[in-house]
Formats: structure tokens, C-alpha cells, sequence
């Protein structure tokens, strides 16, 4: 990660935390550092003074909404995360309706051309939660796809079932499959991807959890798949969502691969 505060000429402009107790936005602090950018650069995207940016960052003053968006655009985060106390609860609501591109009543229904779009046209971000995600190994192309991303730059996070956890026998008898049915695809899944294993920018983790959904992610765009009881994944409904800064829908179902993700382990292969 860069250091903003260590680019030449920064010192002049100290993002420390000033005397009397003034909170910093850490966060936003954070974001301008990971994208190199400093109080000049921020400050010509939003049409201010830079030191209306710094007071943004060392004294955690809040910028207004029209600067608010372009920060959130220029460092890929979302309003929520930069500021979480600058929008109401009521507006998030309606953001995050907003967010809802469409819903597939099965997974089966969603149209391979739109897995496929989404996969080409991933640049930062794919990832995978699931038990076995055994459909997307119908395609042969995949595990050239993924590693042509990763060589690119995209980061990849695949996470798939612990096939000796308690919680994946649990789920194949919800699914009145038999025991070891999902197990078994779990097992088979980390066979197909094997071959990414140790390849930069690829990551690969079991996890033990019990699993309410399946996320896709492919940057801004995402597909969860709900779990029912009684019904195999591909049978049950499909969210297709699209992140907007203002809302957190999109950011609830990130959070929750991020908190599978911290409690996974590398596969026994």
C-alpha cells in the first residue's frame, strides 16, 4: 500500500490528528493512500481548495454529496464505507432497492450470456463463496479465464465448503441428496481448481460455515443465489445487484464474504 503522507511536498499539508481531540477519517485517509493520491489530485476531481481536503481527512469534516460521489468513484468504495454516518438509514433503504437489478425466481434460469459478461468484463475483483459452485466447472474455458485475469491484474478469492465439515453434510441432507452428495462436488470442484493453486493474485480457501447464500462477485456487479430449505442451490431464487455508493445491500453480502473469508483455511488438497 502507498503512503500518501510519504509523497514529496505531502508534509506540508500534516494529516495528523490536530490538538482538541478531532477525529481523522482513517478511512478515506486509507483509500487516497492505496490510490497514491494526493491533496492536489483529490482536490482538482472535486473543483475545492486542498485544504478543504485535508480538513475532510484530518478533521473528519463531511464533504458535500456531489464530493462525496466523486471520491467514492475516484478510490472504488462506497459512500457508506467512507462516511457511514452521512446518509440515513431511510435513504440507504431506497438506494439499496435501487441495487436490485433483477430476480431470477432459480438459479438455472439466469442466462449463461450474463455469467459470461460479467466474468470478461471483471478487472479488480471475482469472487466466489459457495459450497461447490459444481456449475461454473461446465465450462472448460474457466480455469483459463480465471488465470488470464489474475495474470491482468484482478484479484480472485475462490471459497468453497470444507468437504469434512459437519455444515456441508447438513446442507446436502437439507437438499434430500443424500449425506455426502455435496461432499463429494466439493471434492471435485478443488480437483478442477487445482491448477490455479499458487498462481499470483489467485487465492483459494475452505471454509466450515453454514452458508444462508452463494455470492458472485464481479466488481460492481454481484449474483447471490439463496439458499432454501428443501431445494438445491439451483433451484432456489437469484439476486443480480449492481453497487451504488449511497446504498448497502450490495455491501451487506460483501461483508458477509468477508467475514467467511477471515474464518476459512487453505484446502487439504
Amino acid at each position: 500500500m502507498r503512503d500518501i503522507s510519504r509523497r514529496p511536498g505531502y508534509a506540508q499539508t500534516s494529516l495528523l490528528v490536530p490538538p482538541g481531540g478531532v477525529m481523522p477519517n482513517e478511512r478515506l485517509r486509507d483509500a487516497l493512500g492505496r490510490h497514491g493520491l494526493d491533496l492536489a489530485q483529490v482536490a482538482s476531481a472535486t473543483g475545492v481548495d486542498p485544504k478543504t481536503v485535508e480538513r475532510w481527512i484530518s478533521k473528519g469534516r463531511l464533504p458535500y454529496p456531489k464530493h462525496r460521489r466523486a471520491i467514492a468513484a475516484l478510490v472504488r468504495e462506497t459512500e457508506n464505507y467512507l462516511w457511514p454516518d452521512a446518509i440515513t438509514p431511510e435513504r440507504k433503504a431506497e438506494i439499496g432497492g435501487s441495487e436490485v437489478v433483477h430476480v431470477y425466481p432459480h438459479r438455472h434460469s439466469v442466462p449463461n450470456e450474463l455469467w459470461t459478461r460479467l466474468l470478461s468484463q471483471a478487472t479488480a475483483h471475482v469472487e466466489i463463496l459457495a459450497y461447490s459452485g459444481m456449475f461454473l466447472t461446465d465450462d472448460p474455458t474457466l480455469i483459463k479465464w480465471l488465470r488470464t485475469k489474475a495474470e491482468s491484474g484482478t484479484k480472485i478469492r475462490l471459497l468453497l465448503g470444507d468437504p469434512a465439515s459437519p455444515e456441508v453434510a447438513r446442507r446436502s441432507l437439507e437438499e434430500g441428496i443424500g449425506k455426502g452428495t455435496i461432499a463429494a462436488k466439493v471434492r471435485n470442484a478443488l480437483a478442477f481448481y487445482r491448477p490455479l493453486d499458487g498462481i499470483p493474485g489467485i487465492e483459494i480457501r475452505c471454509h466450515g460455515t453454514t452458508l444462508y447464500n452463494s455470492i458472485y462477485r464481479f466488481d460492481e456487479e454481484m449474483l447471490v443465489n439463496t439458499h432454501v430449505y428443501g431445494l438445491m442451490a439451483a433451484h432456489a431464487p437469484l439476486l443480480h445487484l449492481r453497487q451504488l455508493s449511497g446504498g448497502d445491500l450490495f455491501e451487506t453480502y460483501s461483508e458477509s464474504f468477508e467475514n467467511v473469508w477471515n474464518t476459512a483455511l487453505p484446502p487439504r488438497w
